[in-house]
């Protein structure tokens, strides 16, 4: 089990404590009841947001907004270190990770959701480890989001009656900018599903810190580089995620009520080398 750099103390009290964390968007604040927010001090600095606690299918939630809650926050930017501590320090297990994203194949269309299983890392300069030293742990990447979890997702979302696909690479580019036509052209030759600004390093952080992770990409849009689609633009990417966030917060709330409460850590063994 890897040990982790910078101790911390749980937070006490029923009220400071969930079981699920949900890294998201300012639309789904209104699926959490008895919402109450938080701040928490971490070893990172600043966390993006408050965090608000509350009930939802009758299990102790943590949300953060990725962006904060006016979207302020551009995802090279995004303390990704801090809000993933801060989840951890209050008990969670299971951290879901809903967010926008583009296409980069025509059978992938917008309003679809995929449920990532690998990605690809095109980042750079983001503060992606909590093992700088004077401990030196390598910690496994080759599954980087959890089977069993993914495998709810892909129920919930049937059960929400939305399109799933059940596997998919998602590449994560540095942003702000969308990509070249070039770029997205190379990443569409690979293979490779989703493009998003987020995922990583938020999805390994998660992992170092032995909870279980899920990624639930929406798709908004077609990235520049597929055949025959004009470049996407930011109003694009809005509309779109605004006009299917109802069933995205369904999808959520039947995701929640499988993940059973008390669920154990995993033991993600680090590889030491």
């Amino acid at each position: 089990m890897a040990h982790f750099p910078a101790p911390f103390e749980l937070n006490t009290g029923e009220n400071a404590k969930a079981e699920i964390g949900v890294f998201g968007g300012s639309g789904f604040y209104s699926f959490i009841e008895n919402a109450e927010t938080l701040r928490i001090e971490t070893p990172y600095g600043a966390t993006s947001d408050d965090i608000t606690l509350g009930t939802v299918g009758g299990k102790r939630v943590a949300f953060l907004p990725r962006h904060g809650k006016s979207h302020t926050i551009a995802p090279h930017n995004i303390n990704y270190r801090a809000n993933v501590w801060a989840m951890k320090s209050l008990g969670v297990h299971t951290v879901i990770s809903p967010c926008a994203a583009g296409s980069l194949q025509k059978e992938v269309e917008p309003g679809h959701i995929v449920i990532c299983d690998q990605y690809v890392d095109r980042t750079h300069s983001r503060k992606d480890t909590f093992f700088e030293g004077p401990m030196i742990t390598h910690v496994s990447a080759a599954v980087p989001f959890d089977e069993q979890t993914r495998q709810w997702a892909i129920e919930a979302g049937h059960e929400a009656g939305l399109t799933i696909r059940e596997t998919g690479t998602v590449v994560v580019i540095q942003g702000p900018r969308f990509s070249t036509k070039s770029e997205s052209q190379w990443f569409r030759s690979q293979g490779w599903e989703v493009i998003n600004m987020t995922q990583y390093p938020e999805v390994h952080l998660v992992k170092e810190m032995n909870m279980h992770s899920v990624n639930i990409a929406m798709i908004t849009d077609y990235d520049s580089g597929v055949d025959g689609i004009p470049p996407v633009s930011h109003g694009e990417v809005i509309a779109v995620f605004n006009k299917n966030l109802e069933n995205l917060k369904t999808m959520l709330y039947k995701l929640i009520e499988k993940i059973p409460a008390g669920r154990d850590t995993p033991q993600n063994l680090p590889d030491i080398r």
